[in-house]
């Protein structure tokens, strides 16, 4: 390319003076994502708290750290940084217990909807919070080398944008999904909602459709979705969690196309999740070939990194901006609300031969 990939930014500046991190919630998420990235990136963790000790405990001997024996020891310890690693619905809970002016993280979605996403702003804001929600998807080593694609020009104006997923999830490994009225969009197809409302800005509607499958009693497993950004602008989603095929058609990608050049990226995570295949980002521009970018890292746990670092620099004055901050994840949110709405409206009849 006529500029080196090897420039695009993938990776978030680290905290000067890192605080110590304390994690209430210890499920599979804090063990697949969380702590690895805090260890890799030399963040420290002061402990972590659950309202089931023994969960509480396997996770802190495995990382060599303190399991809090109770929710305010946790709470108590001295200049934390606190990471809600909890249920969407728990949050409401816990925020009211935190000292006033803290900096929090929070677990991804912002409350089960958008009721609750008011409800935690409220209290962010009423409580001096310094407060971000954990869609760390935009600090993704191939997204974050995306958006810098993108600021640089390389693609020109972004024009068309497509979600596909075609794969297996295994569900199974998020009980608290069970007999939850929103599954789908409201912690899955969230993440693309929130990572294109990063490049595009907040669409003026939503055309939606979320379902689920015969093989599972989830409330949703599959989703389309047209997002509304006017007449020059394509943005769509197709996902399906029920492709259980084995893997030759299994898909799971984003593509970018802009008035210049184009870009494609494999989310490899979450084909065979958890253990994940490799990420992958291939650019071009026009008369060009396509050309792979090398990635420092995958969307797990790399991406967890740049939300705590964010938040902590903002919190210590080193940035400028805190990237999904409540006030922003709020508009993520009143998206994933505007399409469970659609989702659930009639559609549009067709008209009878007559």
């Amino acid at each position: 390319m006529s500029i080196p990939v090897s420039e695009l930014r993938q990776s978030w500046p680290r905290p000067s003076v890192p605080k110590p991190i304390v994690i209430i919630g210890a499920g599979g998420i804090v063990n697949d994502a969380h702590l690895p990235a805090y260890r890799m990136a030399n963040l420290p963790v002061a402990g972590v708290f659950d309202i089931d000790q023994a969960k509480a405990q396997a996770v802190a001997a495995k990382w060599n750290t303190l399991a809090f024996a109770t929710l305010e020891e946790a709470i108590a310890t001295p200049g934390a940084v606190y990471d809600l690693a909890l249920p969407p619905a728990a949050h409401v809970d816990v925020l009211p217990k935190l000292p006033v002016g803290s900096a929090v993280l929070l677990q991804k979605p912002m409350g089960r909807d958008l009721d609750d996403a008011t409800a935690i702003l409220n209290l962010a804001l009423q409580r001096k919070l310094t407060a971000a929600v954990n869609f760390q998807l935009r600090f993704s080593p191939m997204m974050l080398a995306v958006a810098d694609a993108l600021r640089r020009g390389w693609l020109g104006k972004l024009v068309d944008v497509e979600v596909h997923l075609n794969l297996v999830t295994p569900w199974q490994l998020f009980p608290f999904l069970k007999g939850a009225p929103r599954v789908e969009i409201a912690v899955h197809s969230i993440h693309y909602l929130d990572l294109i409302r990063s490049l595009l800005g907040n669409p003026s509607g939503v055309h939606a459709r979320s379902l689920g499958h015969p093989s599972t009693d989830l409330a949703q497993t599959r989703t389309t979705a047209m997002l509304d950004f006017g007449p020059d602008v394509r943005a769509t989603m197709s996902l399906n969690h029920n492709h259980d095929f084995g893997r030759k058609f299994q898909d799971a990608s984003f593509r970018f196309e802009g008035t210049e050049g184009a870009a494609m990226v494999k989310l490899g995570l979450l084909l065979n999740y958890p253990k994940g295949e490799p990420d992958e980002l291939w650019v071009t521009r026009k008369g060009e070939d396509w050309t792979q970018v090398p990635l420092a890292g995958g969307w797990f746990p790399h991406a967890f990194i740049g939300t705590m670092s964010n938040l902590q620099r903002f919190a210590a004055g080193e940035d400028a901006t805190l990237v999904t901050s409540v006030e922003d994840a709020w508009h993520t949110m009143a998206l994933a609300e505007a399409a469970f709405a659609s989702a659930a409206a009639p559609a549009t009849p067709v008209k009878a031969q007559p």
